[in-house]
This record gives structure tokens, C-alpha cells and sequence, in this order.
């Protein structure tokens, strides 16, 4: 997919961007396909990739416009048509999996975000970040219809963020190492356990508990157990 994605951009001879900081087209699609499948698996919601979002967006569009000036009935472009659908079901699927964790999780989700400390990555886009709060307001304008103004005074009032479920951290997911490292301190069971392990690049890992933040550093979720 990240060599079609090359070709494609180029079918038309258009210019590309010098600049050094620049994603190529392959490293793009693999930031998105990482990006995409840590997702999928994690548990909680991850950092956003809102840059990452739109950078491939904007590929797409390029794409999009430099197969308007192939010639109709060309093989090489309809294949290429292939690629890119594939790459918005990528991008679509890792969208639609931040909504459905926002929709599960919406009072956690906002409380996370709101409790981060300035200079913090953010959790959410600005729109996942407003998609929320409505779904929040939504959520506590339609309990009040249709439940709790039937109840007594003392219960007319919830707490959402004990009434819906926290994502469960617990979950295992098996993980492949992005880079080697020694000496990683595993969760302990008891106080008086400590394990320090070494992971080698390319290694799959058995289930573990790593945190969201060193697995989006250092390791790329491969399947979860749920």
C-alpha cells in the first residue's frame, strides 16, 4: 500500500515538497497504518493524531487530483484507485475506532483531557473534543427526560462518571518492539515483586500491562485480548 501511495502521488509528475521535516509518501501510510492498529487494540483512547490526519488527507486529495489527468482506461491508474480506497478505509476505520471509545467512555475521556497539565499532549482534537461535550450534554439532557424527572428529588441527580464504565487497563494485548531496550520495569503484582525485562527490536511480547504512552514510544500492538 505505501509503494502504491508513492506512485500514485507522482503520476502526474507533480512537484514534492524538499523540505527535510516532510513525511515521504511510504513513511506517511506507516505512521497511519501504526497509528491505526495501536488504536485498535489499546484499551483506552490514545494521543491524537490530528497532524498525522491531516497530512494524509491532504496526500489523498493530491492523489485524487493528479489521477483526474491520467488518461481513462489506463490499468496502472485503476489500480491505484484501488490503493486509495484502501487507505480511507484505514484512516476511516481508525476515526470511526476514536468515536466508538469517546461514545463508551465520553465522562472519562472528557475528565482525562481536562485534568491534563499544560504542555500535555492532548487526547483529543478540537472537534473529538466537542463531539464529546455535546454527546455529554446530549447524554444528561435525555436521562433527565426520560428518567430521572419521574424519580424522587433525592435521585433526580447521576454521576457520570461512576455511571459509565472506565476502560479497563487491565486488557492484555500482545505488542512488537519498535526499538531495543534494557531494563524495563514490569508492573509488580505485589510490593515485593519486581521484574526488569530487555526487549529486542522486532521481538513479539506475551500479554502485558505497559502503559498507552510507552507503547506509542516504543512498541506497536499486534492483537488483543479482550
Amino acid at each position: 500500500m505505501a509503494d502504491a501511495l508513492s506512485e500514485a502521488s507522482d503520476l502526474s509528475g507533480g512537484e514534492e515538497s524538499q523540505d527535510e521535516d516532510v513525511l515521504t509518501p511510504p513513511e506517511l501510510i506507516a505512521r497511519l497504518e501504526e497509528a491505526w492498529l495501536n488504536e485498535k487494540f489499546s484499551p483506552e483512547l490514545l494521543e491524537n493524531k490530528s497532524e498525522l490526519v491531516e497530512c494524509v488527507m491532504e496526500q489523498l486529495t493530491h492523489m485524487e487530483e493528479n489521477l483526474q489527468r491520467v488518461k481513462k482506461g489506463d490499468l496502472k491508474a485503476s489500480i491505484h484507485r484501488m490503493e486509495i480506497d484502501r487507505i480511507r478505509f484505514v484512516l476511516s476505520s481508525f476515526l470511526r475506532s476514536r468515536l466508538q471509545k469517546i461514545e463508551k467512555f465520553f465522562p472519562h475521556v472528557l475528565e482525562k483531557e481536562k485534568s491534563r497539565a499544560d504542555g500535555d499532549p492532548s487526547f483529543l482534537s478540537p472537534e473529538e473534543f466537542a463531539f464529546a461535550k455535546e454527546y455529554l450534554a446530549n447524554t444528561e439532557v435525555y436521562l433527565k427526560a426520560v428518567a430521572l424527572r419521574h424519580m424522587p428529588p433525592n435521585l433526580q441527580s447521576v454521576d457520570m462518571l461512576k455511571a459509565v464504565p472506565e476502560p479497563c487497563l487491565d486488557s492484555f494485548v500482545f505488542l512488537r518492539v519498535k526499538e531495543r531496550q534494557e531494563n524495563i520495569l514490569v508492573e509488580p503484582e505485589t510490593d515485593d515483586q519486581r521484574m526488569l525485562v530487555a526487549i529486542k527490536h522486532g521481538e513479539a511480547q506475551k500479554p502485558s500491562s505497559y502503559t498507552s504512552c510507552f507503547i506509542q514510544e516504543l512498541l506497536q500492538m499486534i492483537y488483543s485480548i479482550i
